[in-house]
């Protein structure tokens, strides 16, 4: 790495190294390093972690996972998991399977590019999923075609 760059180990990662965009000052309690722009750091991280890494790693997880201000089990839940496979994954006890690694990268996708579209379709599916068992289903027809009844 160039002499003066920074190893940003706040973000969780052990493999983030910046080559400019902070500065660092000295003050009577020791250095102290300001980093400009962290929102759009973390974002280029993320979008690096995503469309480059083939696996990501249980910390990359996280750090993607808290970008998204997501809980592990609000993860979970999106992803048809619990929030404890959510765990496991990130503390790397066992692998994160390719459907929820493949649904996970386009979720972060989305959440970056300000669109909700599929974080929306996921909390209506995983809303389905919760649906007990031989409850009773009401349809409508309507101008549109059939949709749920909704009762008021």
């Amino acid at each position: 790495m160039a002499k003066n760059s920074y190893h940003y180990r706040a973000c969780g990662l052990e493999n983030v190294y910046l080559r400019n965009g902070f500065s660092v000052e000295r003050t009577k309690h020791g250095r102290t390093v300001t980093i400009d722009d962290m929102d759009g750091l973390h974002r280029a991280i993320g979008k690096c972690l995503i469309l480059e890494k083939k696996e990501l790693t249980g910390r990359e997880l996280r750090f993607l996972r808290r970008e998204m201000m997501l809980s592990q089990a609000g993860l979970g839940r999106l992803l048809g998991k619990s929030g404890q496979a959510v765990a496991r994954w990130e503390k790397g006890r066992n692998p994160i399977d390719a459907t929820a690694g493949a649904l996970f990268r386009l979720l972060y996708l989305q959440h970056i590019g300000g669109n909700r579209k599929v974080r929306t379709l996921l909390e209506q599916l995983a809303e389905l999923d919760e649906l007990i068992e031989g409850e009773r289903m009401s349809f409508e027809e309507t101008g549109e075609g059939w949709r749920p009844h909704v009762a008021a």
